[in-house]
């Protein structure tokens, strides 16, 4: 085996496919085994007071940060961001960093909905999605990976902390309003947006140390020309 195919494997097949067990394991352990037991127990009704809330300027907002999250925003804003960094820094590693991320909590969250049918909150849906597939949502999911990934790659170009501290703040919203949306529009319960954003969080982090550290050798170094023996 090559050694870049032996770093894809460590960096990248190995960690996502842990992450895809623990979410699958997350999963049974919600839907199953402790779904009898407090804070589960309490999440219809988490959902109810949310839906007993709507008014018609909240269900505007909630739709305007579903949209950003929507399979089809993603996947515009994804290749939209990644070709403009390709232009702007004039190399692939930023773009190919965030394509990653954004692929790979994809991977997870449908392998995941494959394995665990939750059924979603007993209140009206405000969209149409299958009626099992609660667990975990993906739009959270895919909001976490990619405005946290690019969150990062302004963070790591800012100059100062006020600037780094600015893009955490103005890209995490997005994140944290489309996990509150999707419980107010009735599509998901707490622990499925909690479950999110370890899907997208980690993918970030995965992509990060696989892709963005500049100390890691993809391939085979080239070894020094031996300098010529004195006689």
């Amino acid at each position: 085996m090559s050694d870049t195919m032996v770093q894809i494997v460590r960096r990248v097949l190995l960690p996502v496919s842990l992450l895809l067990g623990v979410m699958v394991l997350l999963g049974v352990l919600v839907t199953r085994v402790f779904a009898q037991t407090w804070p589960f127990t309490v999440e219809d009704a988490v959902n109810r007071e949310l839906a007993a809330d709507r008014t018609g300027g909240w269900n505007d907002v909630s739709l305007v940060f579903s949209t950003l999250a929507s399979t089809q925003m993603i996947v515009v804003v994804t290749v939209l961001v990644a070709l403009a960094l390709r232009l702007w820094l004039k190399r692939w590693r930023e773009p190919l960093f965030l394509c990653a991320a954004v692929t790979a909590q994809a991977l997870v969250f449908l392998l995941t909905t494959l394995a665990i049918d939750r059924r979603r909150p007993a209140v009206e849906h405000m969209d149409v999605s299958p009626p099992t597939s609660s667990f975990p949502s993906g739009h959270t999911s895919a909001a976490m990976a990619l405005y946290v990934g690019i969150a990062v790659l302004m963070a790591l170009r800012a100059r100062s902390t006020g600037a780094k501290v600015a893009w955490w703040t103005l890209l995490l919203v997005v994140p944290l309003g489309v996990a509150l949306t999707r419980m107010y529009r009735g599509m998901h319960h707490p622990s499925d947006v909690v479950a999110s954003f370890l899907n997208g969080g980690t993918c970030v982090v995965i992509m990060a140390r696989a892709v963005l550290d500049r100390g890691l050798r993809w391939g085979r170094a080239k070894l020094p020309v031996a300098a010529p023996a004195r006689t």
